[in-house]
């Protein structure tokens, strides 16, 4: 079979589209075929040797994928060949075939195109984990999501309004990235290259804050935004996209109830496999209603992955960006 693997840590020149033999399956897990898994910026991370699961080259990268079911072990249940699914990988997916555990196998909903589910397992799951488990955003409360035009950005303001937010807040890079994130459903977009989002947020809320900020860049950013965050709000830390670690002070926190907390998908996946469940239910609901949409960006082959992490990691990427694995 294909694959792209990282074949040593460094820009996208080390990602290498080569042979790989087929993988074998365990007896509670199932072999996938492949149609399309998508970028993620764990992927870049990886890539670069900055990512937490200390996977070392040569591997494969990769979070997610949607396909076919080929095999299932012997211990599998209510999962069988033919079936088309989403899964979430403890390894690569920038593969022609995967395995992947059942309990992080999911069968796709009859009216859902590929395209669809190719777009959601990573930046929906990681979404509405955010918000409804983690911030436990509560009806009525402001969002304020950084980087809103990116996969999760779009995906979380949607979610934010299907779970009740009052007021959902975007920050974007560059004003040509503004209506993505209002085509999603925020109630305003603040340029952060231009305006101060802090101020913006206090004068948006006056001067209240807002209740949940979602931060994958940390850093400036994460410290700045504890200046907008209102009493008992919940700071979410999910990424380092800026490179830089954001620093708090204990004083910041416990006279004004705030928290500050984190979450990875990845860790999550590894760790606590069966915590992903009620979002799945969750989340195919909402795409059976209609009220989900995932916005996706551009689409390259499988062996152009190289190129498709390079626009990622150009900025001006917008929604999710998708291999296609089988053509």
């Amino acid at each position: 079979m294909k694959a792209v693997v990282v074949s040593d840590f460094g820009d996208p020149g080390v990602l290498k589209y080569v042979d790989r033999k087929l993988p074998e399956i365990g007896p509670g897990q199932v072999l996938i075929r492949v149609a399309a898994t998508s970028v993620n910026f764990a992927d870049i991370m990886s890539r670069q040797g900055r990512y937490h699961s200390g996977a070392k080259p040569p591997f494969i990268p990769g979070l997610d994928a949607t396909g076919v079911i080929e095999k299932t072990g012997a211990e599998v249940q209510h999962l069988r060949p033919g079936q088309r699914v989403i899964a979430l990988l403890k390894q690569g997916s920038y593969s022609e075939y995967v395995t992947a555990d059942q309990d992080l196998t999911f069968p796709i909903p009859d009216h859902m195109d590929f395209e669809q589910a190719a777009a959601c397992p990573t930046v929906s799951f990681t979404s509405y984990k955010l918000l409804a488990d983690v911030a436990r955003l509560s009806p009525g409360e402001t969002v304020l999501i950084h980087a809103a035009a990116g996969g999760i950005g779009t995906t979380a303001v949607q979610l934010a309004k299907i779970l009740g937010a009052g007021q959902v807040i975007g920050t974007v890079g560059s004003d040509g990235k503004k209506q993505i994130v209002r085509d999603a459903g925020a109630d305003a977009v603040i340029n952060y290259r231009k305006e101060d989002f802090a101020e913006e947020v206090n004068l948006l809320t006056g001067s209240k804050g807002a209740d949940v900020i979602l931060d994958s860049v940390s850093g400036e950013v994460a410290e700045k935004s504890l200046t907008c965050l209102a009493m008992y709000g919940r700071l979410v830390n999910f990424g380092n996209a800026g490179g830089k670690a954001g620093h708090f002070k204990t004083t910041d926190l416990h006279a004004s109830c705030r928290a500050v907390l984190g979450f990875s998908l990845g860790t999550t996946i590894r760790n606590r496999p069966d915590a992903l469940r009620d979002a799945a239910d969750h989340l195919f609901h909402y795409f059976e209603e209609g009220r989900l949409n995932m916005k996706i960006g551009r689409h390259y082959p499988l062996k152009e992955a190289a190129k498709a992490q390079e626009w990622m990691e150009s900025r001006q990427s917008t929604g999710k960006i998708l291999l296609d694995v089988q053509n």
